[in-house]
């Protein structure tokens, strides 16, 4: 479903990202972990042209990304969950919900409520739907921000450290949703420092450092017998803290 073929990305005289390639399959769970400054967000954001490489090539579902035609395979075939929910204010959560499948994708507002009511049930917050995000916790407004990336009923769905912006006491339940998309066939890459979700849900780990892919795996083989050096490193002090 996605492939990166040596993506590089530069941010003025910095290199972010230096010739990473990977490749999703089609449902798989990808858990992109390492160190704050690794560019595990820059590579998800190139996987959807929210950043254009600045060489190497993305495709999604065969067909490459390009600057021309990224909005239409975007729109198609992925959705993004951001750190910071990312939700209208001024709009109630259903209006949050339905704009995109009416005006993007041409749904009736019938069916777009329809929609928007049944992921509402799927993370369990049908009663919110006439609020205002502002006044919801910061656990439910994630949630809210999931139930609409799954109102675009997109082949993929990215997220970009969906529990960073979150209290301790709220990063489960918005995790528990997550774990419960991971069983439908769903493409899902997951940037996270959460590493007992990893373990849980992954079906492939990657470790970035330095703008690299230095190692990647199953969550097995990653939490029990990594290889390398960088990542012996991160994970014993991750899992000591």
């Amino acid at each position: 479903m996605i492939k990166m073929e040596n993506v590089c990305k530069n941010f003025g005289d910095l290199q972010v990202l230096k010739n990473v390639n990977l490749e999703v399959k089609e449902g798989e769970k990808l858990v992109i972990i390492g160190p704050s400054g690794s560019g595990k967000s820059t590579t998800v954001r190139c996987m959807n042209f929210l950043e254009e490489p600045t060489s190497g090539h993305v495709y999604i579902d065969g067909q490459e990304l390009t600057a021309k035609n990224k909005t239409k395979i975007v729109r198609d075939s992925i959705s993004m969950v951001f750190q910071q929910f990312n939700l209208y204010p001024h709009m109630t959560v259903l209006k949050n919900l339905t704009i995109a499948p009416m005006k993007l994708h041409h749904k009736s507002k019938k069916e777009a409520e329809e929609l928007a009511f049944h992921y509402l049930d799927v993370v369990g917050l049908r009663d919110k739907a006439h609020v205002y995000p502002t006044t919801l916790s910061g656990g439910q407004q994630q949630r809210i921000a999931i139930a609409r990336a799954l109102c675009s009923q997109t082949k993929i769905i990215l997220f970009d450290e969906p529990t960073s912006a979150l209290d301790p006491e709220t990063i489960q339940e918005v995790l528990d949703v997550m774990i419960r998309l991971a069983k439908e066939n769903i493409t899902m890459v997951v940037v996270t420092h959460e590493m007992g979700f990893a373990r849980q849900v992954a079906d492939r780990v990657v470790f970035m450092a330095d703008g690299m892919i230095l190692e990647e795996g199953t969550p097995e083989h990653f939490f029990t017998d990594p290889k390398n050096d960088r990542v012996k490193q991160f994970l014993g002090k991750i899992i000591r803290s």
